[in-house]
């Protein structure tokens, strides 16, 4: 009787899954696609897949390589409905097929950009899409444009010396941390799945001479376009101006259309929103301790968008000179402190490659100088929100927030931990405390109290009492303080430890953590009573741990 009971369950359970099957197979097949990047724009004449420079085009046609055994480990609901599929699409085989490149839908036309970049302040010619390629241009029943890319598929004409592949622990990061920043509020590119190939791939992650081999995953990032500021450095540095034209012709009418159509002011109108909008995403990445560590132009959207997540990490104790990348440990270039800098850098080689369609540099270096007050002055709202005041006041604000930036610095502080603790501060706080009573609210963002002796303490102390003195000046009554501030100010967010933690198990066939922070980063700003665990400090074990303080550029 029981194995007649099994055996009926056993049916119902596979014919469950052939109608979802089916239903996912129909709810794939009804994407439509609209590939106005491929049809509008010149392409590559050579078909074959071979490494090669690429001219007078912005793109060349590409097939995903074909993988041994595709299996999806996570997908994003938020994100699977922003092209009009249902969560439970995600768990069929075809959905794994399709999302790991060993499956082509009708409509889809893939193919791998052309650009190039200055990379660490020096110009490395073409680079172009090495291990991305775009599958096509879904629209959706909005009318919404989502451009569907697959990091890790394989080699393209752009690949250089690599393969093309990706391994599990840099999509984990890649994945999760693009969705994490977008529910910080922070402008980035999407990710749909993350679907794990069955394939071990050679990497040499410490660049030690020493490569093992690793599992291999494919992320399908997600985004209205992936144009970065390479894709029009590469055709001004080889004095294409005709293809440079379409391209930004293309961009005006796709992506800004509210601009007009293209003219010389409307390219300008362009060059200013490009500005604008790096100096917003700037601006939230230091609001929530993000450090993008690649800060290359060939990873710079165009949209403003946060792009290509490589060695990124968030800073754990303050730190303005911290950089996760250790291809940049010497130079620091792309530190936390110099992300606005090297920003505003970027946007010149953006100008000097769109200046032979303008052939005036006046009005280049207007928006140019319009970025640095923009950011400055978005930093420094920022900055205010962070603090709970109702507005930014550049007397006595500057020297307030000057002072707590070397506050943070005195010892190692937890900057994420620190903002929700100030919250216990308040305009009825009394300054007549001790130093040490003041100090009793922020305690837990320290990494070591016993390095909280009498100076630094008195410090600390100081500054707390003229925040408080400020908050006694401010409109704002502390319940709406409390909110302000935790609404900008981040309960949980990725921390580097917590990342590789979910890769180690990963790599045993473990993939719970994965979808657990997925979940819990939904929610960043909210109490999360049962994940308290998960807002602690870095261990002490994850001070010096490779993924857990610093990465390479190896996938």
């Amino acid at each position: 009787m029981r194995q007649r009971v099994q055996l009926h369950r056993n049916r119902y359970k596979q014919l469950r899954i052939d109608m979802n099957t089916q239903q996912t197979s129909q709810g794939l097949e009804r994407l439509v696609f609209d590939n106005k990047f491929t049809r509008e724009l010149p392409a590559d004449p050579e078909q074959k897949n071979f490494r090669r420079q690429v001219e007078q085009a912005c793109f060349s046609r590409v097939r995903p390589a074909v993988v041994r055994h595709p299996e999806k480990i996570a997908c994003a609901r938020e994100v699977a409905e922003l092209i009009d599929l249902p969560e439970f699409e995600c768990e069929s085989q075809r959905f794994a097929d399709v999302f790991s490149g060993n499956a082509l839908l009708d409509g889809m036309d893939p193919y791998a950009m052309c650009y190039g970049g200055h990379q660490f302040g020096n110009w490395a010619g073409q680079l172009g899409d090495g291990r991305a390629i775009n599958l096509g241009e879904v629209i959706n029943k909005k009318g919404d444009r989502w451009i569907l890319q697959l990091n890790g598929a394989g080699p393209t004409p752009y690949s250089r010396d690599a393969d093309g592949l990706a391994v599990l622990r840099s999509s984990v990061r890649e994945f999760l941390c693009s969705e994490a920043m977008f529910h910080l509020g922070v402008p980035t590119t999407r990710a749909l799945s993350l679907v794990s190939t069955g394939e071990q791939v050679m990497r040499d992650m410490f660049y030690d001479g020493n490569p093992t081999l690793e599992p291999g995953a494919v992320v399908c990032r997600v985004a209205p376009s992936f144009l970065r500021f390479g894709n029009f450095e590469i055709l001004s540095s080889r004095g294409d101006t005709d293809t440079l034209r379409a391209l930004l012709d293309y961009t005006l009418r796709t992506d800004f259309p509210h601009l007009g159509n293209p003219s010389q002011e409307v390219y300008l109108q362009w060059f200013e929103e490009v500005c604008s909008n790096t100096a917003e995403m700037v601006v939230h990445w230091q609001r929530v301790g993000f450090v993008h560590g690649v800060m290359n132009t060939d990873n710079m959207s165009v949209l403003g968008l946060t792009i290509d997540y490589g060695p990124y990490g968030w800073l754990e104790d303050y730190d303005s000179d911290w950089t996760p990348n250790t291809t940049d440990a010497s130079g620091r270039r792309y530190r936390f402190g110099s992300q606005g800098q090297v920003a505003q850098w970027n946007l010149f080689m953006l100008a000097q490659a769109i200046y032979p369609l303008i052939d005036e540099p006046e009005p280049l270096q207007k928006a140019l100088d319009s970025f640095a007050r923009q950011y400055t002055s978005g930093w420094n709202t920022m900055m205010a929100n962070k603090l709970g005041l109702s507005e930014y006041r550049p007397a006595g604000d500057d020297e307030l927030i000057a002072e707590l930036l070397n506050v943070l610095a005195l010892l190692e502080t937890d900057m994420t931990i620190f903002y929700r603790r100030l919250t216990k501060i308040s305009s009825a706080t009394s300054p007549d405390a001790s130093d040490s009573e003041l100090i009793v609210p922020l305690q837990d963002a320290y990494y070591d109290p016993a390095q909280l002796d009498i100076e630094v303490s008195k410090k600390i102390a100081g500054w707390l009492r003229k925040y408080i003195h400020r908050l006694r000046t401010d409109a704002m009554d502390n319940t709406q303080r409390v909110q302000q501030m935790n609404s900008v100010n981040p309960k949980y967010v990725l921390r580097n430890y917590l990342a590789q933690l979910a890769i180690d198990k990963a790599h045993e066939g473990d993939y719970s953590m994965i979808n657990e922070l997925l979940e819990l980063l939904r929610n960043p700003y909210a109490e999360q009573p049962a994940n308290e665990r998960l807002a602690e400090k870095r261990p002490d074990w994850a001070r010096d741990r490779a993924g857990c303080s610093m990465l390479s550029c190896s996938s």
